[in-house]
């Protein structure tokens, strides 16, 4: 038998001995004359619990020395130690059972430290990422001035992989590493992508929650929804193959010179793909408005655009910007739209209708060739990486300020 069958043999037998278990202990509690302190199903959870909290300790205690390098358990002792501690645990267990066990004070403090430690899970994992970036990014920067980086108007790293490689660099330009042109490209797009999907994304909310009728907006939502599920290199295609040429010939009637590959095209169709996040979280938002609010603004004679005006969507607005947020850094993040419409060119500009690129077109590009990891080239991801997470970090403190802001006013 595979270690692998016999983990799976092992798993596919817990499941009738955690019953066996759970039914023992709650058994054991009602055999005596005194009256148990908790419900018999709390003693049977106890069971369940001594049995497998020192089984799952084993385990991730065996899981931590495998990954950090430090011991490799092979898999029978392993599964030996599991099984071994499992029995002994549900042993005492069972053996600690008497009416005047607290059973339902230790099953829901277990249950609380628990949802603790899954809480604590996002947390480090957040601190990983941002470690992991940080140490990289730390390289890069001692091989490419902070300050260089972050104002440098010229992105022309093609050089670099020269140094990495150890190759003599004499009579070569060397590699320039200034972000402002990705930077300026992602801002670009994402401001496009916002002006198209905030107005109509809200509108859209307006009229499903105030003025559709109930039938209507049950079709509506979903037909808006359907948006969100469509993969994006779909909506890429779209762009490349149907709206840049749309572009292109809309600028050329207007005496304007468009590229085929330009940062209007990918801001647009980010813009309708978005159009869901913001519509589906405003309209609930907006639903959740107390209709006191309402039936008091029009008894004082005001119209329901009023009403909606200078009532609802004030009210509403902390829910609206956390929306937006939503949303923009979903335009951020967005790689293969920009890629198949915008290019790969950094681009340092005011015109949408000339090739640009973004931040994570940048990364993907930098982290997907041939150089080595420490070469300055593949560095540079982390770079931008740890940027653009600064970057929404402080955009993530202005939206709470203002969240807050309007909470205090309205609630």
């Amino acid at each position: 038998m595979t270690t692998g069958q016999l983990i799976f043999a092992c798993l596919a037998g817990v499941i009738p001995l955690v019953y066996m278990l759970y039914r023992a202990g709650a058994r054991k509690s009602q055999s005596g004359e005194a009256r148990p302190h908790s419900q018999p199903a709390y003693y049977g959870w106890y069971t369940v619990i001594g049995m497998t909290l020192p089984a799952i300790g084993v385990a991730l205690v065996a899981s931590i020395l495998h990954l950090t390098g430090l011991y490799s358990v092979p898999a029978s002792m392993l599964i030996t130690a599991v099984l071994a501690l499992g029995a002994a645990g549900a042993w005492m267990a069972l053996r600690a059972i008497h009416p005047a066990l607290r059973a339902r004070n230790y099953v829901e403090s277990t249950i609380h430290w628990l949802l603790i430690a899954a809480s604590l899970v996002s947390i480090l994992t957040t601190l990983g990422i941002v470690l992991s970036v940080l140490f990289e990014a730390m390289q890069f920067f001692k091989m490419v001035g902070f300050w260089n980086f972050i104002t440098g108007t010229e992105w022309e790293p093609d050089t670099a992989f020269l140094a990495g490689a150890g190759r003599g660099v004499e009579g070569v330009a060397e590699a320039k590493f200034g972000s402002l042109p990705i930077f300026a490209g992602t801002f670009m797009i994402t401001a496009i992508a916002m002006l198209v999907a905030i107005p109509i994304g809200l509108f859209s909310a307006i009229y499903m929650s105030e003025y559709a009728s109930r039938r209507l907006r049950g079709w509506l939502k979903p037909a808006l929804e359907v948006l969100a599920g469509i993969p994006t290199v779909v909506y890429g295609f779209f762009a490349a193959i149907t709206v840049s040429p749309l572009v292109v010939r809309a600028a050329e009637s207007m005496g304007l010179h468009a590229e085929y590959t330009n940062a209007l095209t990918p801001g647009l169709v980010m813009g309708v793909m978005i159009i869901p996040f913001i519509s589906s979280l405003s309209d609930d938002v907006i639903n959740a408005v107390p209709q006191a609010m309402r039936d008091g603004s029009l008894a004082l004679g005001t119209t329901n655009a009023e009403t909606i005006r200078y009532v609802v969507l004030p009210a509403a607005l902390p829910g609206i910007v956390a929306a937006s947020l939503l949303a923009i850094s979903r335009a951020v993040g967005e790689t293969m739209i920009v890629v198949m419409a915008a290019g790969l060119r950094p681009n340092l500009t005011w015109n949408p209708l000339e090739g640009m690129t973004t931040v994570t077109v940048r990364i993907v590009d930098a982290l997907t060739g041939d150089q080595a990891f420490d070469s300055p080239l593949t560095l540079s991801a982390f770079g931008l990486g740890l940027v653009l997470l600064l970057l929404t970090l402080m955009l993530n403190l202005i939206s709470i300020s203002v969240i807050r802001r309007f909470r205090e006013k309205y609630e």
